[in-house]
């Protein structure tokens, strides 16, 4: 009969923070694990020491890099993975011998903890328990951290510095984990998302020597791995919703004059693909408004809000930007591609037809459209007359996207389709090729463009007889070439500008 293997958390380093259940389990273990740094003592025994049992057999995992560089074949991914088959190696002889194994985890196991690797190796063999213990940063906190709807995001130090300080300005709350050598990056996010002054570094919290202050006072050179960063909901200033595209009530604003409001196209994902101007008039509004998704691809930067909403809500969301313009606040709503191709241009001008907003001046920066970036990596499909419709029918009825679909195969013209497909529209697709066959040969030229400029991209070229409706999603574009549209040798897909008679 197999022992069976717990995970014990002991939090963060007071010893009178561990749990009930995980000092009786301690206490009666065959086994004692722990993971240390070479050279360094386990802090997770170093907590649970006068628990341990003197008949216990102890099992130190001590790994063989932590930082810096090594010279195993696969590098530090390669050293490590070799180090927890090892590590499993070594606890499942102790567990088929029948013993009891208890793995020590500072704070809790499954967060950012080393147990959930030999979890990973181990639970599905062995009979396995998780006991969990208290997180550092819940010890760390002297505040309220979120109250009420706060939305408290935990954040490991080591993200990439922009998306670290676009994750800061996007929440209420936040702990910011793994500093260290981190640590100068992360105040610097900080900065960028205007939460510095309100940030706390607290090192080796409820530990002898714990030690907190302002982050900003802090020596970048004095930071140890184990430290973090607490910024409480309370900081936020104004309190914006960023996921609704609304903002919660505040005190009546004076009324200034109304701001330009700018309506930017960011193109299709690549930053150098962004314009010169566009990326110039970012650096300078103090609001940025859109789709999630189009929000996150703007740099945090100090002095920047930004309020990201859902994909249905066009209007809602034009209308918030035309108040805050209309009370002297610098705007910027943003889309993807070109933002007056099937983007948040006309929304912004649709709601700008109330009278309420007649004040507030309104320009659109262009952007690189996807039917630009799809057309450019097949060649140039679209380089005579064409067209560009969506599939979509949310605000259009389809028998309207029918009856143009034949008048553009009718017409011969090449044809860019946009939203051709997505989770709960299948169909479209299938009656839009059924549609197109009726007035073009099987042997039509077609371009699918897939994530173009991101990562993942791909192009296909295929045949209008050869499509398979199924491989198609939200994430494609289409171009159905003319009948003139031809393949060279080397696979560029072109479309004369000429049209024999």
């Amino acid at each position: 009969m197999t022992g069976r293997f717990h995970g014990v958390g002991v939090g963060p380093g007071d010893p009178e923070l561990v749990t009930l259940k995980a000092a009786r389990l301690i206490a009666g273990a065959d086994v004692v694990a722990y993971h240390a740094g070479a050279g360094k003592q386990s802090n997770a025994r170093r907590i649970a020491e006068a628990l341990i049992p003197d008949s216990a057999v102890e099992e130190q995992l001590t790994y063989p890099v932590t930082t810096g560089t090594t010279d195993h074949p696969g590098g530090y991914a390669g050293a490590l993975a070799d180090f927890y088959e090892e590590s499993a190696a070594r606890l499942a002889a102790h567990l088929d011998a029948g013993l009891d194994v208890v793995l020590l985890s500072e704070g809790d196991p499954l967060f950012y903890g080393s147990y959930m690797y030999m979890h990973d190796r181990l639970s599905e063999r062995y009979e396995t328990e998780i006991v969990p213990g208290v997180p550092a940063f819940t010890a760390a906190a002297a505040a309220p951290l979120a109250r009420q709807t706060d939305v408290l995001t935990v954040l490991p130090g080591t993200l990439p510095e922009p998306e670290l300080a676009r994750r800061l300005a996007d929440t209420d709350a936040a702990v910011i984990m793994k500093l260290g050598r981190t640590f100068p990056a992360v105040r610097r996010a900080l900065e960028a998302a205007g939460r510095l002054e309100h940030a706390v570094y607290v090192e080796r919290a409820s530990m002898d020597g714990e030690r907190r202050l302002p982050v900003a006072e802090v020596d970048p050179e004095t930071v140890p791995y184990f430290s973090l960063v607490l910024v409480t909901g309370d900081s936020r200033n104004g309190k914006r919703s960023r996921r609704t595209g609304t903002a919660a009530p505040t005190a009546p604003k004076p009324v200034e004059p109304a701001a330009e409001l700018l309506v930017v196209g960011l193109g299709p994902g690549p930053g150098h693909w962004l314009t010169p101007e566009a990326s110039a008039a970012l650096a300078e509004v103090d609001h940025v408004v859109g789709y999630a998704s189009y929000v996150d691809r703007v740099p945090q930067r100090p002095g920047l809000t930004r309020h990201a909403s859902g994909n249905t809500v066009e209007l809602q969301r034009a209308r918030f930007a035309l108040d805050l313009a209309r009370n002297g606040e610098r705007v910027a709503v943003v889309s993807g591609g070109d933002a007056g191709v099937f983007g948040m241009a006309t929304a912004v001008f649709e709601a700008a037809e109330d009278p309420d907003y007649q004040d507030v001046p309104v320009r659109v920066l262009p952007g690189v459209s996807a039917v630009q970036a799809v057309a450019a990596r097949a060649g140039a499909p679209v380089g005579g007359d064409f067209a560009v419709m969506s599939l979509s029918d949310r605000l259009k009825p389809w028998e309207v996207v029918e009856r143009r679909l034949r008048a553009v195969a009718g017409a011969d013209l090449a044809l860019a389709v946009y939203n051709p497909a997505s989770r709960s529209r299948t169909e479209q697709i299938v009656t839009a090729r059924r549609i197109l066959l009726e007035h073009r040969e099987p042997d039509t030229v077609v371009v699918v463009g897939r994530d173009i400029g991101r990562d993942g991209e791909s192009l296909t070229v295929t045949t209008l007889g050869e499509l398979d409706p199924a491989t198609i999603d939200m994430r494609c574009l289409l171009i159905v070439g003319a009948s003139g549209t031809r393949v060279s040798g080397t696979g560029r897909v072109w479309t004369p500008r000429w049209v024999r008679p």
